[in-house]
């Protein structure tokens, strides 16, 4: 890789977070650049269509737009640690404050922000860079979460650190270069829709199958077979993250995103929210209120 343009970057971290997840982690569409060590557990990564098998001491690096599809393939819960960064510092980029969200195309997407596009995006950490990895990335999160003077700056060389350690383990050719997804074409068209229409509580294995020109059994089959999980569930995990997102930012009432997110009443809702999650959305709310204020 040329490095003439390293010396130029001026990375911005946009947020830093740690996520823990004990099946399908999901699907996303970024805005920006996603960083994500694994800290515990193994996952598939589908990452545009082709599947990389992620471990404990992994660093993954996403570039911009970057369809990518997570599946957690272990006992264990797994716990990534995940910050989003722009290459360079871009008010205008900024004021967007956009991590992730609507279907974006690659027009969107200043050129300068596409330098890591044709990188191997899987690197493996000994486990001292590991220890340094986490002890830096709580530094990130604590400045993210509670500004100080200086803390972009910090975090910005706290990303160049954590970008020196992913290119430093860069090794492709002792790997795998990754394996192609069967039938991506259909199963990219299939989650584009669903992210398009999961609100509309009459979509369908039929109606997503239908858009994608396929029989509803095939669709099934190729979903099934490649990710793990039924096109039903999918749906359902997306209604449910779409869910979360709404009670955490505290704008409606619980029927209201029930309607909002796809379902076709708050009974069924809560008993799917519950389901999935563990507890029921009422009590998620008033965990996340505590959270806040502590």
């Amino acid at each position: 890789m040329n490095e003439s343009w390293m010396n130029s970057i001026s990375p911005y971290v946009r947020s830093a977070r740690i996520m823990e997840s004990s099946s399908l982690a999901g699907e996303w569409l970024d805005y920006d650049h996603v960083y994500t060590y694994i800290d515990q557990g193994e996952a598939e990564f589908f990452l545009n269509g082709v599947k990389f098998l992620a471990r404990e001491g992994d660093v993954l690096l996403m570039h911009p737009c970057m369809p990518h599809i997570i599946r957690s393939t272990s006992d264990v819960p797994l716990v990534q640690y995940i910050f989003h960064f722009d290459l360079y510092y871009d008010e205008n980029r900024i004021a967007s404050n956009q991590t992730d969200g609507p279907w974006l195309r690659r027009r969107e997407i200043v050129p300068r922000e596409m330098q890591l596009a044709d990188i191997y995006p899987i690197s493996h950490l000994q486990l001292p860079d590991r220890i340094e990895l986490k002890k830096r990335f709580m530094q990130m999160q604590k400045e993210w979460l509670y500004p100080t003077f200086g803390g972009t700056l910090l975090n910005k060389s706290i990303c160049l650190e954590m970008l020196f350690l992913f290119f430093r383990y860069q090794n492709p050719s002792k790997g795998t270069e990754g394996k192609s997804t069967k039938g991506w074409p259909l199963i990219e068209g299939a989650i584009h829709y669903i992210h398009q229409n999961y609100q509309d509580p009459e979509l369908s294995n039929k109606s997503i199958s239908k858009h994608v020109g396929v029989t509803a059994n095939h669709l099934s089959y190729v979903f099934k077979t490649q990710l793990g999980v039924t096109i039903h569930n999918y749906l359902k995990h997306v209604r449910i993250e779409q869910a979360k997102l709404r009670i955490i930012k505290g704008r409606q009432n619980l029927t209201e995103i029930a309607e909002d997110v796809g379902f076709s009443s708050i009974h069924l809702f809560s008993r799917t929210f519950k389901a999935n999650v563990g507890v029921m959305p009422s009590k998620f709310s008033a965990m996340q209120s505590a959270l806040i204020n502590k």
